[in-house]
């Protein structure tokens, strides 16, 4: 969420090929920005720990939540 060209953004834990948990990043661009998935992993990675980097992105238009604003993982698990 610190990326200026980030609106908004949500991580969840997927399976890789080999069944591992991994985590995935959904991520809302900022309006009229160029924005990859390479940034983004680049940009996470330089602020966590090895075992917290992205090794996915998905950009989506908006992160689904509920009523109270919390970010609702089982529909972007979907």
């Amino acid at each position: 969420m610190t990326h200026p060209d980030i609106a908004d953004a949500a991580v969840i834990g997927v399976n890789d090929d080999d069944g591992e948990e991994i985590p995935k990043a959904f991520v809302v661009r900022q309006p009229d920005v160029e924005l990859t998935d390479t940034d983004v992993m680049e940009f996470v990675a330089s602020k966590v720990a090895p075992y917290k980097k992205v090794r996915r992105v998905e950009f989506i238009d908006a992160i689904p939540k509920s009523s109270a604003g919390k970010i609702l993982r089982k529909d972007l698990r979907r």
